[in-house]
Parts: structure tokens; C-alpha cells; sequence
């Protein structure tokens, strides 16, 4: 896909609602983010005509729906390495690489659930000096993750191929969850992954936010924001308090 108009497409959820109205620059995306995801859109959709990936087939409503939901989240989550100048300029990437190098410590992510790799590679992609834990139970979605991995040259990103509740490898500064089977299964498990004081992150629809909050009651919960382009989806990020 032209990376032109995934910038286009992707705007309003780099620049949408709870965008900082403050004087630093607007959050853009570098020329190698961009080709990464038009890259992967194109594995996506490859992908998608073998196996059951997603059941959105066309390419501007995967960048909405898949990568700008994602991006939204993790603008909010990781806000600090967003601004890399002017896109697609030499600049941004000596800027981001700098940036990502400076980072004071590594922040591990897992994504539980994370099916066709959302919301945990369009994070990585944002900020790449996370290390990333994408959760996937289904084998042939779990080898679709490690292909868009292989071919992006993406570094420190494990694909753990089981159910999470089997997972017992070091817990993780934010957990994420989207679109998952058996939500109110599903989100204890992932809510006892986050360290004390680390940050649960949901894509959810409003309808689920009461669920949530009753389901994590060792979590302090921030004001939902809306995902842009959106009627009823939501972010809502909570914080570990135990």
C-alpha cells in the first residue's frame, strides 16, 4: 500500500482526540514505519487469503480499524519518542534512533491475544525500543507473528504460541487486550501479568468498561478517551496498585 496514504489514513489517530494542544511538534511517523506498515499490510493480506486472519479485507479499513486503533493506544502509552520531526525525512530517523537509544530502561510489553498482531506490532513499530511478548494461542497466527517479525527485522519480539494462563515468563510493564474470545475470561489473566505499578491497556467498546472495572479491582482506572473515527470503541488504561 502507498505509504503516502497510510500517513493520510493514519492522522486522525496520531493527532486525534488527547493529542497534547501543547507547543512540541505533531506526532508523525518516520519513512521506515511507514514502509513497515505498508509492509505488513501486504503480509496481511497475503496471509489472509490461506488463513482467517481478520475478517476486514480492505486495505484503507485495515490501516483505520487495525493500525490506527493501535497507534492511538500507543501514542498514549509510549508518548515520549512520537515527535521525530518532519515525516519521512532523514532527520526523524537519526532523531528516533537517538531517542530510542536514550530511553532510561526497557519497558517489556505483552499482548495477550494478539491474533493478527494488534495492537502489539503496530507498538513496536512506534517504539521500538520495547520488548515485545505477542500471546497467541492459534499456531498458524502465532507463525504469521513471527514471519511479520522475520521480514520487518524487528528485534526483541517473542512469540509466545500458547494460551496465556500457561505463560510464565517475566511479567510486563503494560499489558494489552483487543478483541479477544471470552473477554471476561480473558482479562483476570491478563491483569495478573502487569508489575505492581505497570499499566493494563484495553481496546474495548464502552458497553465492556463496567465489566472491566469490576473484573481488576487491584487497578485504578484513568478516563476512557475515544478512539477516534469510532462511535463506540474506546481506550481505557488502568494502573496496578498491588
Amino acid at each position: 500500500m502507498d505509504t503516502a496514504r497510510v500517513a493520510e489514513l493514519l492522522q486522525p489517530f496520531l493527532n486525534g482526540p488527547g493529542h497534547s494542544q501543547r507547543s512540541e511538534a505533531p506526532a508523525v511517523l518516520s519513512s521506515t514505519q511507514l514502509k513497515h506498515i505498508s509492509t505488513y499490510i501486504d503480509l496481511l493480506l497475503r496471509w489472509n487469503a490461506r488463513i482467517n486472519l481478520t475478517a476486514i479485507r480492505e486495505e484503507e479499513e485495515i490501516v483505520n480499524r487495525h493500525f490506527g486503533e493501535s497507534l492511538f493506544a500507543a501514542r498514549h502509552l509510549f508518548p515520549t519518542k512520537t515527535t521525530w520531526g518532519r515525516p519521512g525525512s532523514a532527520l526523524s530517523e537519526v532523531e528516533g534512533a537517538v531517542q530510542a537509544e536514550q530511553s532510561s530502561a526497557r519497558t517489556r510489553l505483552i499482548d495477550v491475544g494478539s491474533g493478527a498482531g494488534f495492537p502489539g506490532l503496530p507498538m513496536k513499530i512506534w517504539a521500538p525500543y520495547i520488548d515485545l511478548t505477542l500471546i497467541e494461542s492459534n499456531h498458524k497466527r502465532a507463525t504469521f507473528l513471527r514471519e511479520v517479525s522475520r521480514t520487518l527485522t524487528l528485534m526483541n519480539v517473542d512469540v509466545f504460541s500458547g494460551r496465556a494462563e500457561d505463560y510464565r515468563n517475566p511479567l510486563a510493564e503494560v499489558v494489552t487486550l483487543r478483541a479477544v474470545e471470552r473477554f471476561e475470561n480473558a482479562l483476570p489473566i491478563a491483569a495478573s501479568l502487569v508489575v505492581p505499578g505497570g499499566r493494563l491497556a484495553l481496546l474495548i467498546s464502552e458497553a465492556q468498561l463496567a465489566c472491566a472495572q469490576d473484573l481488576t479491582p487491584s487497578f485504578g482506572w484513568t478516563a476512557p478517551l475515544p478512539v477516534p473515527l469510532s462511535s463506540h470503541r474506546i481506550l481505557a488504561i488502568a494502573v496496578r496498585e498491588s
